[in-house]
C-alpha cells in the first residue's frame, strides 16, 4: 500500500484531474519542420537575399601572434540558390574575400582565421557588422576568469555616463594578480589591477565610460564584449516580451503584435495585457500577473530608460498547459517551438485495484522532438535552444543531445512519440517516409461521420472527436474511434502511418466528476479511469483484434505534431483496415500511408558544448527542496544516469550545440531531432508531493514508488547530490492542504 489512509485519498478526486495530465501543454505556434506538403503548386521562388548575423570573436582578447577566429552567420532569405561574397575588412582594409553558396533559406557560420604582430585594438567590418578585437603583449591568465559583464544602462544617450562592472574568478590554485584592460571599441579607457588568491571571485570596481556618437560600440573586458547601444537623445527603447510572436497586446489601445521592440520618444505609454487567449490545443488561458509580482493588467509606463521589459504571465483556465516549454533562436530572436517530455509526466494513474488501491505509470521519460530547420538558425557559431519552466512544476532533465539526420531528398523523416508502453527497440527510430504519401480509401469516426476530406491535408482543419471523461457511466466508456481504410497494400513490404494530431483532455471540472465515480463504489480489479489509446486489425473472420502491446498507438501531445506509426507486420490477412481508439479527444488533422521502403540515412549525434541554469524570472516558491544550483551544468545532460539538472518555475536551461558541420552530400537534405530525457511534477497532483524528493530514477516500476525500491544512493551519486543540488527552497505554502 503506498497510503495508510486511502479515504483522504478519495476526498481529493475532485482534483484528482490533475495526476491524468500528462502531458499537458501551452499552445503551438505552428506545425514546424513539416516538409511533405499536399496542395497546389507553390508560387514563384523569392531571389536568394543574405542577411549576416552573430559576428564573434575567439578569443576577443589576444595576445601578440596568437590567432583569433573570426565568425559570422550568413542566411539565405530568398528561396532560390545563390553566392554571396562574405568580406572581411579589418582597419578598413580588406583581408580576406570567402564564397558562400546556399540554398533557400540554408545559412552558414563562416569562420576567417587572423594572427596579428602590433598590440591595439582591431575594428573588424563583415556586412553591416562591425566589432572589436584586441591584441596585447600581457597573456591572459589561463586560471582567470572574467564573468557577469553589465552596462548600466546599456541604451544610453550620446555622452551620457555609463557604468561597467563585472565579476572576477580564479580558478586556479595559486594566488594571482593581473591588470584588467577595459576598452570601448578600440581605445582603452581604464585599467584595474586586480588580486585574487585561489578559488576567490571577486566583484571588481566599476569602470565609467561615455561614447560621443549614435550607433552599436562595443566594450572589451576580460576576453568578454558586451554593445552599448547609442539612441538619439530624446528617446528610448520600449520592448514588450512575450516569447511568443503569434499572441499581442495593447499599446496605447492600439492592438499590437508580440513580440514588440521600438524605439519611442521618452514619455508616458499605456501596456495593457489581453484578459485571455485561445490555444491551438483549445486550452484557454488567462491573465494573472506580470512577472515582475503587479496584478493590473494595465501598465503606465515612464520610458525615461532603455528596454523596459514587461512579461506577462497567464494560467490555465480550461483545455491543456504544461511541461517545460522549448524555444529555438531563429536568428533574430527566441520562438516558443513545443513542449519537452510530454509524457514524463510522474504520478499517472494506470490502474485501481479491487479494494481501491491505486497503482501508477512509470512514464516514459525520452521526448523526439523534430525541430524545424528553417527556424534554427546559428548565433555565435551555436545552434542555441532554450528549455524554460513556465508553469508550477519540477523539472528532472537527464540528457540532451541533437540528432542530426542527413537522408536522400526524396523523402522525408519523422520519428515516433516517447511511450512506455511501446518497443523499447522503435522508441527514437527515425523513419523515412514518401514526400507524395497515400491517402486512405476512408475515414469514419466514432458517429459514423465521414472525416476523409478532414484528415486528407495537413491544413489546421482536425476532425472532431468524443471525449472519455462525457461517458455514460464508468463501466460504460465511449471511445473516440476513427476506423481507416488503408486500401489495398498486399504488394507492400513495409506499411507506415504517418499521424498529425492533437490532443484535449477536458475541462478539469468534468475530469473530477469522472474520477468521482471511481472512488464512490468498488470497482473490479485492473480497472482503468483513463485506458491508454490502442490500435485494432481485422482477423480472418473480420472480426477487431487488438495488435501487440508492445506496437500500440501512442498518446498523442496536446500540441500537433507529426509522428509515424511502423504498421508493418501486423496486419494478419490482405484486409488492410484499422481503427485507433482513444479515450482522450483526439483530433486528427492528417493521415497518410506510406509504402516505401527505409532508405539509408546518416545520423549524427551532437552533444552540447555548454549548458547552464539560470533563472529567466523569479516567482514566489511554492515548491521546497534542493534544486540544481544555478551555472554551468554541462556534464549532468551527456547521458541518461540518474543525475538530473532539477528545476522550478522560473528557471531556464540553455544549450548551446556546435553548428560547424560539414554539409550534407550531395542529393542529401539534412533534419535536425532533438532528443531530450526530463521527468516532471505537476502542482496539485494529490499522490505527489511538490517537493524534489522522492527523486525518479530509470530503474523504477512506477512513480509514486513503493518502500521496496529507492532512488541509486550510492558514493557517485550522492556526490552529485552533494556538488550540484546546493539551491535550497523553502515553500511559501501556506501549511493547510490546498484539497480541503
Amino acid at each position: 500500500m503506498l497510503w495508510d489512509n486511502m479515504e483522504a485519498l478519495k476526498l481529493r478526486a475532485s482534483r484528482i484531474v490533475d495526476l491524468t495530465i500528462g502531458a499537458m501543454i501551452i499552445v503551438a505556434v505552428v506545425i514546424g519542420g513539416y516538409n511533405y506538403s499536399v496542395g497546389p503548386p507553390s508560387p514563384q521562388l523569392r531571389d536568394a537575399e543574405f542577411q549576416v548575423t552573430d559576428l564573434t570573436f575567439t578569443p576577443a582578447e589576444a595576445i601578440v601572434g596568437q590567432p583569433v577566429t573570426i565568425s559570422a552567420n550568413v542566411i539565405n532569405v530568398g528561396e532560390k540558390e545563390g553566392n554571396y561574397a562574405m568580406n572581411l575588412t579589418i582597419n578598413d582594409v580588406l583581408r580576406e574575400t570567402q564564397m558562400v553558396q546556399l540554398s533557400g533559406n540554408e545559412s552558414r557560420v563562416v569562420e576567417f582565421m587572423v594572427s596579428e604582430n602590433n598590440e591595439g585594438s582591431y575594428s573588424v567590418k563583415i556586412g553591416e557588422l562591425s566589432g572589436v578585437f584586441i591584441i596585447s603583449d600581457v597573456p591572459f591568465p589561463d586560471a582567470l576568469e572574467i564573468y557577469e559583464v553589465t552596462l548600466a544602462p546599456f541604451e544610453a544617450w550620446v555622452n551620457e555616463t555609463v557604468e561597467i562592472s563585472c565579476k572576477a574568478r580564479n580558478w586556479g590554485d595559486e594566488a594571482l594578480t593581473y591588470t584588467l584592460a577595459y576598452r570601448l571599441d578600440d581605445v582603452v579607457i581604464d585599467t584595474k589591477t586586480i588580486q585574487l588568491s585561489a578559488g576567490e571571485i571577486i566583484d571588481v570596481d566599476p569602470v565609467f565610460c561615455s561614447a560621443s556618437s549614435e550607433g552599436t560600440h562595443f566594450v572589451v573586458v576580460g576576453g568578454k564584449t558586451e554593445p552599448l547601444y547609442i539612441v538619439p537623445t530624446g528617446k528610448h527603447t520600449l520592448k514588450v516580451w512575450y516569447g511568443r510572436t503569434d499572441w499581442s497586446f495593447y499599446l496605447n489601445g492600439e492592438d499590437t503584435p508580440a513580440d514588440y521592440e521600438e524605439l519611442l520618444d521618452v514619455g508616458i505609454y499605456v501596456v495593457e495585457a489581453k484578459f485571455q487567449f485561445q490555444t491551438r490545443s483549445f486550452g484557454i488561458l488567462e491573465f494573472r500577473n506580470w512577472r515582475d509580482g503587479e496584478l493590473n493588467r494595465t501598465r503606465i509606463v515612464d520610458l525615461n530608460q532603455g528596454y523596459t521589459l514587461l512579461s506577462p504571465e497567464y494560467e490555465l483556465i480550461a483545455g491543456d498547459a504544461s511541461c517545460p516549454s522549448l524555444y529555438v533562436w531563429n536568428g533574430i530572436r527566441y520562438d516558443y517551438f513545443a513542449e519537452v517530455s510530454t509524457s514524463g509526466y510522474l504520478g499517472y494513474l494506470n490502474y485501481l485495484e479491487a479494494d481501491g488501491n491505486p497503482v501508477f505509470w512509470k512514464n516514459y521519460e525520452w521526448d523526439y522532438i523534430k525541430l524545424d530547420k528553417s527556424q534554427l538558425q546559428p548565433r555565435n557559431g551555436y545552434y542555441n535552444l532554450k528549455m524554460i519552466e513556465v508553469w508550477d512544476e519540477i523539472f528532472y532533465l537527464d540528457a540532451a543531445w541533437l540528432l542530426v539526420v542527413d537522408h536522400p531528398s526524396d523523402v522525408d523523416v519523422y520519428s515516433n512519440e516517447g511511450e512506455e508502453y511501446l518497443d523499447p527497440n522503435l522508441m527514437g527510430k527515425i523513419y523515412t517516409v514518401s514526400k507524395n504519401p497515400l491517402t486512405p480509401i476512408s475515414a469514419v469516426n466514432e458517429k459514423g461521420e465521414d472525416v476523409l476530406p478532414q484528415i486528407s491535408e495537413l491544413d489546421g482543419v482536425y476532425a472532431s472527436a468524443h471525449n472519455g471523461i462525457y461517458s455514460p457511466s464508468w463501466d460504460n466508456i465511449e471511445l473516440n474511434r476513427l476506423e481507416l481504410d488503408l486500401g489495398n497494400l498486399s504488394e507492400a513490404e513495409e506499411i507506415k502511418l504517418l499521424a498529425t494530431a492533437v490532443l484535449s483532455y477536458g475541462p478539469d471540472e468534468d475530469q473530477g466528476e469522472w474520477y468521482d465515480q471511481f472512488w464512490a463504489q468498488p470497482v473490479p480489479n485492473g480497472t482503468q479511469p483513463i485506458p491508454p489509446p490502442y490500435m485494432e486489425v481485422k482477423d480472418e473472420n473480420g472480426t477487431w483484434v487488438r495488435v501487440p502491446e508492445s506496437r500500440q498507438f501512442p498518446c498523442m501531445a496536446v500540441t500537433p505534431r507529426t509522428i509515424v506509426v511502423d504498421l508493418t507486420g501486423l496486419f494478419p490477412t490482405d484486409d488492410y483496415s484499422l481503427r485507433i481508439s482513444n479515450f482522450w479527444d483526439v483530433a486528427f488533422d492528417y493521415i497518410g500511408v506510406d509504402i516505401s521502403s527505409q532508405k539509408e540515412v546518416m545520423t549524427q549525434r551532437i552533444d552540447p558544448a555548454e549548458v547552464s541554469l539560470e533563472q529567466a524570472f523569479i516567482i514566489d516558491a511554492i515548491a521546497s527542496g534542493n534544486f540544481t544550483r544555478y551555472g554551468t551544468v554541462t556534464p549532468l545532460v551527456f547521458e541518461a544516469d540518474d543525475k538530473f539538472v532539477i528545476g522550478v518555475k522560473g528557471d531556464e536551461v540553455n544549450f548551446k550545440f556546435p553548428a560547424n558541420l560539414e554539409p550534407p552530400q550531395e542529393n542529401m537534405e539534412r533534419d535536425y531531432f532533438l532528443f531530450v530525457s526530463c521527468w516532471f511534477k505537476e502542482d496539485g497532483n494529490p499522490v505527489v508531493d511538490f517537493a524534489v524528493e522522492p527523486l525518479p530514477f530509470y530503474d523504477m516500476s512506477c512513480f509514486p514508488y513503493g518502500s521496496n525500491e529507492s532512488y541509486p544512493y550510492d558514493e557517485d551519486h550522492l556526490k552529485y547530490l552533494r556538488e550540484y543540488n546546493t539551491r535550497e527552497i523553502v515553500s511559501e505554502r501556506p501549511s493547510a492542504s490546498p484539497w480541503n
